[in-house]
């Protein structure tokens, strides 16, 4: 049973967490409660655990110990930072959830189609559409999973400025028909932009977490200060 969080409607709740990986902890989280009812951003170093992190919360992975708990009925979607597609066309692709859920009708995938502007891509191959393009058909298949929970993994990486406002958009969409996102960001401007809670999360660890603008405004541990200071310098 997971313990009530006053702060939070609904929330995910890690007791003693441990992943492996050849005998290495790749995650180490005694206890961490995670919102679920507001876009929530997770960030850090490269190899920091964000992405085991994401597959852990969708079920993809089993902790090594520890157990992780819902305050919430969930169905998940997991969108990676690299998801295949089949060689068929941009609306079979999205169309392969049809496999897992016959209730799906053909006029949902062109309704969602159309929600994440691939209307006119609908017949191209998949694997010819441009990164952004199929960052925005992995979304659209996920938008027809109905989940409760979304969880993206650098969903705007390598992307030019209008597809990353475009892909920013549909996590906002998510958000206001009440589906709750968590996604993995090394931009911190658009953390700030679309995000309303951090989880700062290093070598393995979650090191801090909070509402963003104070976060971002007053970090309380080195590592958190550290970390912002070289991405904002990168930056």
């Amino acid at each position: 049973m997971v313990n009530t969080s006053p702060e939070f409607e609904k929330f995910i709740e890690l007791k003693d967490i441990i992943v492996k990986s050849n005998g290495r902890n790749i995650l180490n989280i005694p206890h961490a409660i995670i919102p679920a009812d507001r876009i929530t951003a997770c960030i850090g170093p490269n190899g920091a655990g964000k992405t085991t992190l994401l597959k852990l919360l969708d079920g993809l992975i089993q902790p090594d110990s520890g157990t992780v708990s819902y305050s919430f009925k969930t169905k998940t979607a997991l969108v990676l930072h690299h998801t295949p597609m089949i060689k068929a066309s941009a609306k079979k692709n999205i169309a392969m959830v049809c496999d897992a859920d016959a209730s799906i009708a053909n006029a949902d995938i062109d309704r969602v189609i159309g929600q994440v502007g691939l209307s006119d891509l609908a017949n191209s191959p998949a694997h010819k559409l441009s990164a952004g393009e199929r960052q925005k058909l992995c979304l659209g298949r996920a938008i027809l999973q109905k989940p409760s929970l979304v969880l993206l993994d650098e969903p705007t990486a390598n992307l030019d400025p209008s597809t990353t406002e475009q892909v920013e958009e549909l996590i906002r969409q998510f958000d206001r028909q009440g589906t709750n996102v968590i996604f993995s960001s090394h931009q911190l401007a658009q953390v700030q932009r679309v995000a309303k809670h951090i989880i700062f999360i290093d070598q393995g660890e979650i090191k801090e977490k909070g509402p963003v603008g104070p976060f971002f405004a007053d970090p309380q541990t080195q590592a958190a200060k550290r970390y912002l200071h070289q991405e904002l310098l990168s930056d």
